[in-house]
């Protein structure tokens, strides 16, 4: 097999940073729109939990895409639905609307992050080489930028222009990135994949984990920004900067991270992320003032950030398993965390301070140090 030139490896990176500068973008809306509804913490909440289901309907949609089709076909449908979806939700006119449109945003997010993610895997294995880090650090990249600035524009120039700046650069970048994917459709005759879920216990233990690492990753994206304007009376500029804060760290760690792990091997790097998240988390719940809670979420984001990374590839390279089905087992399950949990998080905020919420999250965290032997196969590159 010929191996494929490192232009694909630039274009699916640039898939994943598409995706970032979407999702981030989302974050500083979200004080916008509590605002426009005059809706409360848990009807927010209610919203984002229409966000997890849509993703988690459609993401074995396109699962089901990639096995059939190749992981190309796959992302270019999604990604191009995906590029304007924020201007769904600027546009809908009542909380009926808004609810329709993130249940459509996350059922595009998601189906485009499922397609990404099995090309990142493509190019791994076709390049002989790990990619999956760093391809999430582009990610983290892209959702720094649209949670970094995006609280600015809609301060400038309102929540519709914001929506149709990010839409215009994603269509950019998607222009370019798109035709240059790796093509990794089955060659005529070859035999499909069978649809089935794997029948054995370990792709679902590798699913726990992702699912109990992105938790505290989704609980940051949507309500850091609400945590420093109502808990500690930061500025919608600086309130944008909580998340921001954490996928910049993100971003670092995870273009270092596959490196890292090459080091240290999968094992003692995730035990070690395990922790550092857990120090980030406790320092943002017990912070008296923005700043110092922002640096816990930077910190939290220095742990974070290979967690699920590690989990992708563990679950892909399995032995006796075909990569696209533990692969998939895990996205869901990880992905699950970061869109449904924040959802739960609406309801506890009107009971207990999201401080509070933090401290706990530092906590569910050991689930993941647990079970993190079992992350040994992610270790492909030494077998």
């Amino acid at each position: 097999m010929t191996v494929p030139g490192v232009t694909v490896r630039w274009a699916v990176s640039m898939l994943f940073f598409v995706n970032g500068l979407i999702v981030g973008s989302w974050a500083p809306k979200l004080p916008v729109l509590m605002s426009r509804l005059d809706i409360t913490e848990a009807t927010l909440g209610l919203i984002v939990l229409g966000l997890g289901i849509g993703s988690l309907c459609m993401m074995p949609v396109f699962g089901a895409m990639v096995a059939r089709a190749g992981s190309r076909r796959a992302v270019t449908l999604s990604a191009w639905l995906a590029a304007p979806s924020l201007i769904w939700i600027s546009a809908a006119p009542n909380l009926w609307t808004v609810a329709a449109a993130v249940f459509l945003f996350g059922g595009l997010i998601g189906g485009m992050d499922v397609a990404m993610n099995a090309n990142a895997v493509a190019v791994e294995r076709a390049r002989a080489r790990a990619i999956m880090s760093s391809c999430h650090g582009f990610w983290s990249l892209g959702a720094f930028t649209g949670a970094g600035v995006g609280g600015a524009i809609i301060q400038a120039g309102g929540d519709t222009l914001h929506a149709v700046v990010v839409s215009a650069v994603a269509f950019a970048a998607l222009a370019w990135a798109l035709p240059r994917l790796l093509a990794d459709a089955p060659a005529p005759g070859e035999a499909k994949a069978p649809l089935r879920l794997p029948r054995t216990a370990l792709p679902y233990l590798l699913g726990l984990m992702a699912l109990t690492s992105m938790i505290p990753e989704g609980a940051i994206l949507d309500w850091a920004a609400v945590y420093l304007e109502r808990e500690m009376g930061a500025s919608l500029t600086v309130s944008g900067w909580g998340f921001a804060a954490c996928a910049g760290t993100m971003a670092m760690m995870r273009f270092l991270g596959d490196g890292l792990r090459l080091r240290f091997g999968a094992v003692r790097t995730l035990q070690v992320s395990a922790g550092i998240a857990m120090s980030g988390l406790a320092l943002a719940g017990l912070a008296g003032g923005p700043m110092l809670a922002i640096a816990g979420f930077a910190l939290a984001g220095i742990g974070i950030a290979n967690m699920m990374p590690i989990a992708l590839s563990a679950a892909g390279n399995v032995p006796g398993l075909a990569s696209g089905v533990g692969l998939s087992v895990v996205t869901i399950m990880g992905y699950s965390g970061i869109l449904l949990a924040p959802s739960s998080i609406g309801w506890l905020a009107e009971r207990l301070s999201l401080g509070t919420i933090y401290l706990g999250l530092a906590v569910l965290l050991l689930i993941p140090l647990a079970l993190s032997r079992l992350a040994a196969t992610a270790d492909f590159e030494s077998r």
